[in-house]
């Protein structure tokens, strides 16, 4: 993240939010600012929209909304494209992904039958489980990322978008390594005009999209933006970027409680995580290639919150095991258990048990929403590259080279909202309060 400016733009016009995937979290975060415009529902779960953020003393009592505080755009003012590899439009993807009530998505319909999503960028190998239907056709990659900036180029003309940003919210990939395809812009040119196996769709989405400037967040696992080639392209053009990951469910959990327990030094021997969910990210999960990206996601979460290198006897021989199972009756309503074996004084065994029964889509669109917002202020304060401010969000949090993420959402949290103090020029809060007794 380079310098913020001290003046950013204020948030005229209309706000084009291109939407990459249009199933259960994209309808869900759609549906949820419709419902909330029209009074219909509250944005539960959205910091911008509900968060509070203190400034100062405690004694002078100052805790503004969020909203209210920093200059972001209005709800009112975003207006939504998407593609997708299936041509059902967001009142039908939003019947079959299950997520809402019937009732509640009826009061919806017209407003949701507008939103037909563009033919999407798919390849097969990347998720073997899908069969993409509604896909563009092109000779080569590049020619595909040509077509995706007419899609957004006729999308900004014809919604009469003053500023566009683009977030993934489709499947998980298969699992990939940087290639060398990704070490500089130019090679990825490269590799788009000669169909380099090692680009994914994720990659051209999020090439098009910084091209032009326009913030891109990776809601999934997946190898995207976290590579020197389109850094470097966020970088030239001033695009913010960030990802990767939604924080939902399981993974949200052990933010919470992982750092409580080594807060009070409490050893751990093992941690076994299980979920099942039964809706198209349980089926595209169900690939191991495509579970593997996010077992990486899942799995690296303990290790930067415990750092068993501080603390080998603590964490130094944890056991961390993650599973999970497709199972279609259960659709988008995913369960996850996790069994942590605990050690405390003189050694003597613990366990601790969660049984979390989440709606992982009521889950991630507050987050969406979040990230739409605070990428469209992001832009224009001035900020470009990596935002790591925004690590509360993800699972991965992306950092600058040479540094671990911080997965502690407590230390995530502190960490976005003093960025917003600092922007906005008020004070970082410290939580030092020793002017108090002096």
């Amino acid at each position: 993240m380079t310098e913020i400016r001290t003046k950013i733009q204020k948030p005229q016009g209309k706000l084009g939010v291109m939407i990459v995937g249009l199933g259960a979290v994209s309808t869900t975060f759609v549906a949820g600012v419709l419902a909330s415009l029209r009074g219909l529902a509250r944005p539960f779960g959205s910091l911008t929209q509900m968060g509070t953020i203190r400034l100062g003393k405690r004694t002078e009592h100052k805790s503004p909304l969020v909203k209210d505080f920093v200059p972001l755009a209005n709800m009112e003012d975003l207006v939504f494209g998407a593609w997708d590899i299936f041509a059902d439009d967001a009142y039908t993807s939003a019947v079959n992904a299950g997520v809402l009530e019937k009732n509640q998505i009826e009061d919806l319909k017209e407003d949701l039958q507008v939103l037909r999503p563009w033919k999407a960028v798919f390849d097969k190998n990347y998720v073997r489980r899908l069969d993409g239907t509604h896909a563009k056709q092109a000779k080569t990659k590049w020619d595909l990322a040509q077509q995706l900036t007419e899609d957004i180029l006729r999308f900004k003309d014809e919604k009469k978008c003053d500023r566009l940003n683009m977030i993934w919210c489709a499947s998980t990939e298969a699992y990939r390594q940087p290639a060398a395809v990704h070490a500089s812009l130019e090679s990825f040119e490269k590799g788009l005009k000669e169909n380099d196996p090692n680009i994914a769709p994720s990659m051209i989405y999020a090439y098009a999209a910084l091209k032009l400037g326009i913030p891109f967040a990776n809601g999934a696992p997946n190898l995207t933006v976290d590579t020197p080639a389109l850094q470097t392209l966020a970088i030239e053009t001033a695009a913010p970027i960030s990802g990767k990951d939604f924080k939902t469910g399981q993974t949200l959990m052990k933010t919470i409680i992982a750092p409580g327990l080594r807060a009070r030094l409490l050893g751990i021997n093992g941690w076994f995580s299980s979920n099942i969910l039964g809706n198209r990210d349980g089926e595209v999960l169900d690939d191991p290639e495509n579970f593997k990206t996010k077992e990486e996601s899942k799995l690296s979460v303990l290790d930067t919150i415990l750092q068993p290198e501080l603390q080998p006897e603590l964490y130094g021989n944890l056991y961390h095991k993650v599973r999970i199972n497709y199972y279609p009756p259960r659709g988008d309503n995913k369960e996850s258990w996790d069994n942590i074996d605990l050690f405390g004084w003189l050694g003597y065994p613990m366990q601790l048990k969660i049984n979390f029964l989440c709606r992982d889509s009521i889950l991630a669109a507050p987050i969406v929403l979040d990230l739409v917002l605070l990428m469209d202020l992001a832009k224009r304060a001035g900020m470009k590259g990596v935002q790591e401010w925004l690590s509360f969000y993800y699972k991965s949090p992306m950092v600058a080279e040479g540094l671990y993420p911080e997965h502690n959402l407590f230390i995530q949290q502190m960490k976005l909202k003093n960025t917003l103090r600092h922007m906005m020029g008020e004070e970082p809060i410290t939580h030092l309060g020793t002017e108090y007794y002096e």
